[in-house]
């Protein structure tokens, strides 16, 4: 079972569908010892999805302005389009700590310590999954989401943090079932972010987060 961990960057956006029958692809043969850990940054072309938690219809707002993809991740609604980075984490466990929560704490940290590099302030919210921060108007708003599966101790799916997609788009839903907080973007914070300036942050602080699931 290889130890390598293999960044692959996707040049133009991958239609939802496709991108999640590949992830189960690779985690199959990383389950198997046959192929490495992977982290995968890309964009999707507007999609509404559904966690294994989105039971409550009236949480999709309008059912025909995207594409509703059902999905084995945590959560529940969620929107992923133009202006967003999408990480897919394919990491083993099973020679890591075996902590669900552990692990997504690692990743919010992640997010967070990214967003940091790049000016932008983010947190955890005490109850609430995500990566938050102030907006202009001084109120907490969602930057950024996770939503992940793991199977066998090998992890799949991960974040999608906000750069500069239309905010108005996750009016279709209510953003992971929480409807009394805004969204925002690093545009609407006024720190524009480039997808390839976001991936160097993750580089950057990549080995904290490594050290955090061993």
């Amino acid at each position: 079972m290889t130890k390598d961990i293999e960044w692959r960057v996707a040049p133009e956006p991958i239609e939802y569908g496709a991108a999640l029958a590949e992830m189960e692809a690779h985690v199959a043969a990383l389950t198997a010892g046959t192929a490495p850990e992977r982290i995968w940054l890309l964009e999707h072309p507007p999609v509404y999805t559904a966690g294994t938690s989105a039971t409550d219809a009236s949480e999709l707002v309008d059912t025909t302005r995207f594409p509703v993809f059902r999905t084995g991740r945590g959560g529940r609604y969620t929107y992923h389009g133009p202006g967003q980075r999408i990480g897919y984490l394919m990491m083993d466990l099973r020679d890591r700590k075996r902590d669900v929560r552990g692990y997504v704490h690692a990743v919010e940290g992640w997010v967070i310590a990214a967003l940091a590099e790049l000016g932008i302030e983010a947190f955890r919210a005490e109850g609430r999954i995500g990566i938050w921060t102030l907006d202009q108007a001084g109120q907490e708003a969602k930057i950024g989401a996770i939503g992940v599966r793991i199977r066998q101790w090998v992890t799949m799916h991960g974040f999608a943090v906000n750069l500069s997609p239309n905010l108005n788009d996750f009016n279709g839903i209510v953003p992971c079932g929480i409807a009394e907080f805004p969204v925002t973007s690093a545009e609407a914070l006024g720190k524009p972010v480039t997808p390839g300036q976001f991936d160097s942050a993750l580089r950057a602080t990549f080995s904290p987060f490594l050290e955090a699931l061993s």
